[in-house]
């Protein structure tokens, strides 16, 4: 493996600095992500709270996300899957 040195001279300095944006902006987004999960965390609890059922709001969330026809073509395939080992 080569030093330090060599390593950073195959990248000339606009590279360089390209890649140190690329990098803070990543590491910026990482960060509002966390914040964004703090928040829907305390929104499920919330939910929890007032006798919502959180895993059957992430299903629901999951759902509306699909498109309509795939969503009931999945559908129809679970309850033909279900119904092929006597699960209904």
């Amino acid at each position: 493996m080569a030093d330090d040195s060599s390593s950073i001279e195959v990248l000339n300095g606009a590279a360089q600095t390209r890649l140190k944006t690329i990098i803070e902006r990543i590491e910026r987004l990482e960060e509002d992500k966390a914040v964004i999960m703090g928040d829907m965390k305390e929104v499920f609890a919330e939910a929890k709270g007032e006798g919502f059922d959180v895993k059957i709001l992430r299903k629901v969330i999951r759902m509306r996300k699909q498109d309509r026809a795939k969503r009931l073509e999945e559908e129809a395939l679970i309850d033909l899957y279900l119904a092929a080992i006597g699960g209904l």
